[in-house]
């Protein structure tokens, strides 16, 4: 069976380690504890029953609650599928900005740093070129450099 617990927003981390640590020790039947990317201010839990879940979370800090009905096999899998689209940023690409201080306007990649995930970026349509350095996941390419 699988639970989705509240827990207080950017703590999950830390709540899924006193949760586990508490399994541990006291030998619940609590299957697993999941920290599913993209969800913020919940951990999904996987118990034998949901006395078990509550068991677990009762007198918990950062624990909000639980959600009282349980999610399908079927849920669970869309949840941890994976649904990244890797795209390839190069030099002097141009991309478009989706969310952040910068959402809707355009710039000119300078620089890539693959182990970082972020890119250097000039802007375009400013008075003054200004660099900027972000993650490239808020960035889409709107049109790549021409090959040489």
């Amino acid at each position: 069976m699988y639970l989705i617990v509240r827990v207080t927003s950017s703590q999950e981390k830390i709540t899924a380690d006193i949760l586990e640590n508490k399994v541990i020790k006291s030998d619940m039947p609590i299957y697993s504890i999941v920290l599913p990317a993209g969800m913020r201010g919940y951990l999904v839990v996987e118990a034998e029953s949901e006395n078990a879940c509550r068991d677990l979370i009762a007198n918990e800090p950062h624990v909000k609650g639980m959600l009282t009905s349980p999610l399908g096999d079927d849920e669970i899998e869309k949840m941890l599928s994976v649904k990244h689209l890797v795209q390839e940023i190069d030099i002097n690409d141009t991309v478009e900005f989706l969310s952040g201080p910068f959402k809707g306007y355009k710039a000119r990649v300078k620089k890539v740093d693959k182990q970082k995930d972020e890119i250097t970026v000039e802007l375009m349509d400013v008075a003054v070129p200004i660099p900027v350095t972000t993650k490239s996941n808020i960035a889409k390419i709107i049109s790549k450099a021409e090959a040489v």
